[in-house]
């Protein structure tokens, strides 16, 4: 491919990380958003994470299906389309104010995320020099930390309204004041996902036009495996203990990011007092730490061996953890955007610690660990409900016994002197 397309090429397979990182990102500006919109429990409003996250789990297996039939491409197309879908139905489900359609609205979007993140990974790895595979997908994801740190803040700006009614306002309405309120807040969602939707669609167009090359598949399985053969190396892959345990650990991280990140701004509002407006500035600040922890942390691994990075970390978050549940005040706020720091090196490397030393079983045993990003729809389900039967504080418990696991996944592994931390959620 000609440098100058190569170059194009890239750039648009870049754009992937960008938009799937912007859309997971504003879930936690959502979940506070339709909460007060459609007058939900903490429990109703955490569906939002498990919409979402169940959509990764749901179509991991039939994307890579679909692209081993049709190709990358085709498969990239595909998940634009439904992430297009996904995002303009958000304004008629604005419209109605149903809740369910919201849920839908977002499987659906999410749906096709999980086709984009499939396939932007190994993509990124073909593009160009195979020496500077690992430089490009680091770049790469940097744009997915660079979303996640924007979405937050451009959500509080255009979703927020800022405006909150206390139980005694609510009540002071009538019937038709309350519905015009609710009806204004919820419609607050459609201009964003209608723009979100639009550049999703000019970046299908753009892919294309554009010559992009095929992947072969080097996992070391036939190309036309039977269903017995399949279910013989999946059999041999569970009895591999730690990539089992790699499987579960990434259950909890993900569940963990998922429950810090959605709950973050009633913690500030109902912990320490904060508005939804300035609680989202703090999210935002959290999220940048996440981008600056991945950074910073991918510069410390060349130094430091990445399970100790992994031991150390998880132990602090646990303290930053406690010391947010225990301490409510402005301090606990700065505990979670720690947390946000300490916790970005988690993902890669748990994946590259569980999928070590599988040699051609790589790329199915990778495929356990990815479907523990169900953790996401799993954790902030019981923060929800444990929210609605004590406090917010209580509730971030949850996340802190997420950290806990964890560490201790991770010291079980300080022998492990050499892993390459290449991929990223």
């Amino acid at each position: 491919m000609p440098k100058n397309k190569n170059l194009i090429a890239i750039a648009l397979v870049t754009s992937l990380f960008f938009l799937w990182g912007f859309a997971l990102n504003l879930n936690p500006i959502l979940i506070p958003h339709l909460k007060k919109a459609c007058q939900l429990t903490n429990l109703q409003s955490s569906f939002i994470d498990s919409a979402s996250y169940l959509a990764y789990f749901v179509m991991a297996i039939p994307a890579a299906q679909f692209m081993k039939k049709y190709g990358y491409k085709g498969g990239i197309l595909l998940g634009l389309i439904l992430f297009a879908c996904g995002a303009f139905l958000f304004y008629p489900a604005a419209a109605t104010r149903v809740y369910v359609f919201f849920l839908g609205a977002l499987f659906i979007l999410f749906c096709g995320a999980a086709f984009l993140e499939t396939a932007a990974n190994p993509y990124i790895t073909v593009l160009g020099d195979p020496d500077k595979a690992a430089f490009r997908i680091n770049l790469s994801q940097s744009f997915n930390g660079l979303a996640a740190s924007l979405a937050p803040y451009l959500g509080g700006m255009f979703i927020l309204s800022g405006r909150e009614l206390s139980p005694a306002q609510a009540a002071a309405m009538s019937p038709g004041q309350l519905n015009t309120y609710l009806n204004k807040e919820a419609s607050s969602v459609q201009i964003p996902y209608l723009i979100i939707g639009a550049v999703v669609l000019i970046v299908a167009i753009l892919i294309y036009r554009t010559s992009l090359p095929e992947i072969t598949d080097t996992d070391g399985a036939p190309a036309e495996e039977d269903t017995n053969s399949l279910w013989h190396r999946m059999g041999e892959l569970l009895k591999e203990k730690r990539l089992m345990s790699g499987a579960v650990a990434q259950l909890f991280y993900v569940g963990a990011q998922a429950c810090v990140f959605s709950f973050f701004i009633l913690f500030s509002e109902k912990a320490v007092g904060l508005g939804e407006k300035t609680a989202s500035n703090f999210l935002a600040a959290a999220t940048l730490a996440f981008l600056c922890g991945r950074a910073s942390g991918t510069i410390l691994m060349r130094f430091i061996n990445p399970v100790k990075l992994l031991t150390a970390y998880s132990a602090i978050n646990v303290v930053l953890v406690l010391l947010a549940i225990f301490m409510p005040s402005k301090f606990s706020v700065y505990a979670l955007i720690g947390v946000g720091f300490f916790m970005s090196i988690m993902f890669p490397t748990i994946f590259a610690l569980s999928v070590r030393g599988l040699g051609a079983k790589t790329k199915l045993g990778s495929s356990f660990v990815i479907m523990g990003i169900v953790g996401g729809a799993i954790f902030p389900a019981i923060m929800g409900r444990i929210i609605d039967i004590t406090n917010i504080q209580y509730a971030y418990l949850v996340p802190a016994v997420c950290f806990a696991y964890i560490f201790y996944f991770a010291y079980g592994n300080l022998k492990v002197k050499n892993i390459e931390v290449v991929a990223a959620h």
